[in-house]
């Protein structure tokens, strides 16, 4: 879609849900999702407050500093320019002024972190004008989270390479094992990271090993001469990439296992909660969105939950159940979230996300089961990193 398309479809949104119009807001790259929706290049220097106003119906308005009057040229619109912080209040505060309801980055007592991005006095500013705000949430997953086709075709070759790389790295630790080598969790992190370069597939943080009790820290992250690994211990892996491309896109997953024959009766009990967990997730999502019915992240979070809360392990599932997948690993959309926050938003056709509940015993261990989901525009979910059914073990 190109740029004038989606404005032009913005409008039309706008108009849909009775907003007068949606005022783009940023001070020096505080608002990042101004710069994916409206297409602004994030290395541009924008040093000073810049402002674009996308009526619902009507032509755009641009208020950008005098001393960068290239801020927004590549956007339609009038620009008026300011150099006093007088002049910016008073074009911004006439902008809004007699407009019903403003849309910002913004939500309500911060329900959703990730879309709070203006400031509190920016808001008091167009509060001071007579105008509502309300939370563009449901209008930016649009423009921030929809997957072309090729990002997808990526994710789901990132999704593959982890699932091998999973493999190669049980084998490593059996290998290793086997001929009685001194392994510990930061040499398998290392171990998974160069499988994930030599692989074409980049990552901002390195993966996870985490073992026995540290498979009980849901963001555990090895360090170098930390824990070895030894017979029988259990291992969490948690590992995630994407192509080495512009544009691309996450995948992530999470195995466990025991580096012995067979694991205890207590890690079997864990795991097939949080499996059965999983498995009333994706058969929700499936359930609601192949019958065409509104989804939001907060039910499919308590589904699991609730499953995992019949087993009377609730207190120790401490995170939310998945997060939307992105250019960054954590995304902007929307997540499977009722317990870190409320997270009302739709999934929508196109976006990705995992599921991934955990149960974490402090001073014994940890289960967490990962994998990708997307939701197609024809009305299909697939599953994309592969789907953990038995305790990884090893033969011999």
């Amino acid at each position: 879609m190109s740029l004038a398309d989606k404005l032009i479809e913005i409008q039309a949104n706008l108009i849909s849900q009775g907003i007068s119009g949606w005022l783009f807001y940023d001070f020096r790259h505080s608002n990042p999702l101004v710069y994916t929706v409206l297409e602004i290049a994030l290395k541009k220097m924008t040093s000073r407050r810049f402002v674009y106003w996308l009526p619902a119906k009507g032509e755009p308005i641009k208020i950008v500093p005098q001393i960068e009057p290239h801020t927004l040229e590549h956007l339609p619109g009038t620009t008026l320019f300011y150099r006093r912080w007088e002049e910016f209040e008073r074009l911004l505060i006439e902008l809004v002024a007699g407009k019903n309801k403003v849309a910002m980055e913004y939500s309500p007592f911060n329900a959703l972190p990730i879309v709070s991005k203006v400031d509190a006095g920016t808001v008091d500013l167009i509060r001071r004008a007579g105008a509502e705000v309300v939370s563009s949430a449901d209008l930016l997953q649009r423009y921030t989270s929809i997957w072309g086709p090729e990002q997808y075709m990526g994710h789901l070759a990132s999704a593959q390479a982890l699932d091998e790389i999973v493999s190669l790295t049980w084998e490593h630790i059996g290998s290793s094992l086997a001929h009685e080598k001194t392994l510990t969790e930061y040499d398998v992190q290392q171990f998974m990271l160069q499988k994930m370069h030599a692989s074409g597939c980049e990552t901002d943080d390195p993966p996870t090993c985490a073992v026995n009790v540290h498979s009980a820290d849901p963001h555990f992250c090895p360090v170098q001469h930390g824990e070895s690994i030894k017979r029988d211990d259990f291992i969490l892996l948690d590992l995630w990439c994407k192509q080495k491309r512009s544009g691309a896109v996450y995948a992530d997953i999470t195995r466990v296992g025991v580096a012995g024959k067979k694991a205890t009766a207590k890690q079997q009990e864990i795991f097939e909660c949080v499996k059965r967990a999983r498995d009333s997730a994706i058969r929700f999502i499936q359930e609601r969105y192949e019958n065409g019915l509104r989804l939001e992240g907060w039910e499919v979070d308590q589904v699991a939950r609730e499953e995992i809360n019949r087993s009377g392990y609730g207190e120790w599932f401490i995170h939310r159940t998945g997060h939307n997948l992105g250019e960054q690993v954590h995304g902007p959309g929307a997540n499977l979230d009722n317990f870190e926050t409320y997270d009302y938003r739709e999934l929508i056709a196109g976006t990705a996300f995992t599921i991934e509940p955990g149960i974490y015993l402090p001073d014994q261990f940890g289960v967490r089961l990962e994998y990708d989901v997307y939701l197609h525009p024809d009305g299909k979910v697939t599953i994309s990193g592969g789907i953990q059914e038995e305790i990884m073990t090893l033969s011999s």
